[in-house]
């Protein structure tokens, strides 16, 4: 098939383009490298059946031409990262709702399938768990910055849905809390990279809060599996949860990464609001319910934490000098 990626040289992007490669499959990638890398692509720069084009999923002729040109569509170009979100809430709103729009417009016109990469964010502070695809979204006020991504995404799922109704083949995968090689600290912004940098430095590691809040990490392997058997057309105008079961708290994440690095790193605390101003909030814990997505998509997470993490610090190790 002719695939077109956006976002498909970020961090799930271009693992995602990697595996369609290896199936077989022609891929388009096309990112405008603001948090990409086209380092991520240096392995299959020469196979015949990849192209890159940088450009933005704002551009409506450029889209349009691409979606043409596929037969599906992964739109994973986003604007994302608690950071963003807290000092520019405008960037994230506009750079999430109006790319999306434009993507959906012309795969709705063209009529090809698209599967979108939501994520557990959507679920809020509801602390009914674990979530279910239908469950409640419990977020706080309007006046807090930091709910406006998990609602502009919201708004990209209703848009998503709201093409279904009209003809659009169309599948979601909420991500929960994705790990791995080329997750880079300065531009994804994720826990387990700031701490596998800081550990790797013996500099202090960073908790925000108290430590206690849980989180299930997933291994990017098991993400873009998830989002792969989305592909197929039966799934249509549905959303599932693509993650993993396993809690583990923040201070637990810590030490093992500091005990993975042999690391001398002290591990430090400071409140939200310290790193990220007044009224932040944040969830306790966040759990998925994959019973939809094994039962339908036949979706089997493996990768334990533990391996997940010395594959991804061994990368850091490969790729960056530390001193």
């Amino acid at each position: 098939m002719k695939i077109l990626v956006t976002g498909g040289a970020g961090f799930i992007g271009s693992h995602l383009v990697d595996r369609l490669l290896k199936m077989g499959h022609e891929v388009t990638s096309v990112d405008n490298l603001s948090t990409g890398n086209m380092d991520f692509h240096k392995e299959i720069h020469g196979n015949p059946n990849f192209r890159f084009i940088q450009g933005t999923v704002f551009e409506k002729e450029l889209i349009k031409k691409l979606v043409d040109e596929c037969d599906v569509i992964f739109h994973l170009a986003a604007v994302l990262g608690v950071k963003n979100t807290v000092e520019n809430p405008l960037h994230v709103i506009q750079g999430n709702i109006e790319g999306t729009q434009v993507v959906l417009e012309q795969a709705y016109i063209q009529k090809k399938k698209v599967v979108f990469s939501s994520t557990s964010e959507i679920y809020g502070k509801n602390l009914e768990l674990p979530y279910r695809e239908d469950s409640s979204r419990v977020l706080g006020p309007t006046t807090t910055d930091r709910w406006c991504y998990a609602t502009a995404k919201a708004l990209d799922e209703h848009l998503c849905f709201a093409y279904a109704r009209k003809g659009l083949p169309v599948s979601i995968v909420r991500y929960f809390n994705i790990y791995g090689p080329r997750a880079i600290a300065t531009q994804y912004g994720g826990v387990i990279p700031r701490f596998i940098v800081s550990a790797l430095k013996n500099e202090p590691i960073t908790v925000y809060g108290t430590g206690e809040q849980t989180r299930c990490f997933t291994y990017k392997d098991d993400a873009v599996d998830g989002t792969i058997l989305c592909m197929d057309m039966k799934h249509n105008n549905q959303v599932f949860n693509i993650g993993t079961e396993h809690q583990i708290s923040i201070t637990q994440l810590a030490e093992l990464i500091k005990d993975l690095t042999n690391s001398q790193s002290p591990i430090i605390y400071i409140p939200y609001e310290e790193a990220y101003g007044l009224g932040y909030e944040d969830s306790p814990m966040r759990v998925p319910d994959l019973t939809k997505a094994r039962q339908v998509l036949g979706y089997s997470p493996s990768i334990k934490i533990e391996d997940g993490l010395k594959k991804t610090i061994n990368w850091y190790r490969k790729n960056y000098k530390f001193t």
